[in-house]
């Protein structure tokens, strides 16, 4: 296993707990604008990743981690460029997956301030 991005929270916005609720996170890299903020986990620091996510991969927030079962084609580099990340998390079976979505077997809850993000490669 390889880790192959890694990050801090900064902040997770006011609507950003209804998003978790609903099985969606939306993870932006600072700068973050407002509008976004709001409804994001905002990171800094982020280093990598080092290759796109792939089905397989962990993607650990603090304690909790997830594993990954679908990349969209724009994932990769939305997440290189803006660090930016769209999970769904435990969606439903028929839902399409998006060209920058991520989906998630299992969910993580709610961020805090100073949790580590690492996107652990093991396939």
């Amino acid at each position: 296993m390889a880790t192959l991005f890694t990050s801090e929270v900064v902040s997770t916005g006011d609507d950003a707990g209804e998003m978790f609720d609903a099985g969606i996170a939306i993870f932006f890299g600072e700068p973050c604008p407002d509008a976004l903020a709001e409804v994001s986990v905002v990171h800094r620091g982020a280093v990598g990743p080092q290759r796109d996510p792939r089905a397989g991969d962990v993607l650990r927030v603090g304690d909790a981690e997830v594993t990954v079962a679908a990349v969209g084609h724009l994932a990769g580099e939305n997440l290189r460029s803006l660090g930016h990340l769209v999970l769904y998390m435990d969606p439903e079976e028929d839902q399409k997956l998006l060209p920058g979505a991520v989906t998630t077997v299992g969910r993580l809850p709610r961020p805090a301030a100073g949790d580590r993000i690492e996107l652990i490669g093991t396939v």
